[in-house]
């Protein structure tokens, strides 16, 4: 679990770097901190000889964070909404949900082994406006 402060702090250094505002850097880096835990905790089943593989990338457009896990693999598309009726009581499918409302985008990879889960946060033009 010491990875996950590690990930979080570089990533909140790279959105801080990037100019985003405090609101903005919170949410990044809460959603970097969930991702980072999945992985760790669903995905490598706290495994101690199971890797994370994080990925933190700024280019003129985003910011990037890649995380990999090497678990079994996860279907995204099976991970019941946590704001159905029937699920609100249930722990499963919050962080998931907690990452896609913080992020502008976020997508998944099967690995040979794991998953990997790539988020977005796009910057603002710094373009003047016409």
């Amino acid at each position: 679990m010491e990875s996950v402060g590690r990930v979080e702090a570089a990533a909140e250094q790279l959105a801080r770097d990037a100019g985003l505002k405090e609101d903005e850097i919170f949410r990044v880096t809460m959603a970097v901190h969930e991702a980072v835990v999945n992985a760790v905790l669903h995905g490598n089943a706290y495994d101690p000889d199971k890797r994370i593989h994080a990925v933190l990338e700024r280019t003129t457009e985003a910011l990037i964070f890649k995380i990999c896990d090497q678990g079994n693999g996860l279907k995204p598309q099976e991970i019941p909404d946590p704001l159905a009726a029937e699920n609100l009581l249930r722990g499963t499918g919050r962080g998931i949900f907690l990452i896609r409302s913080l992020m502008d985008e976020v997508n998944f990879r099967q690995l040979e082994p794991g998953t990997e889960i790539t988020l977005i946060k796009h910057l603002n033009s710094t373009k003047p406006a016409a």
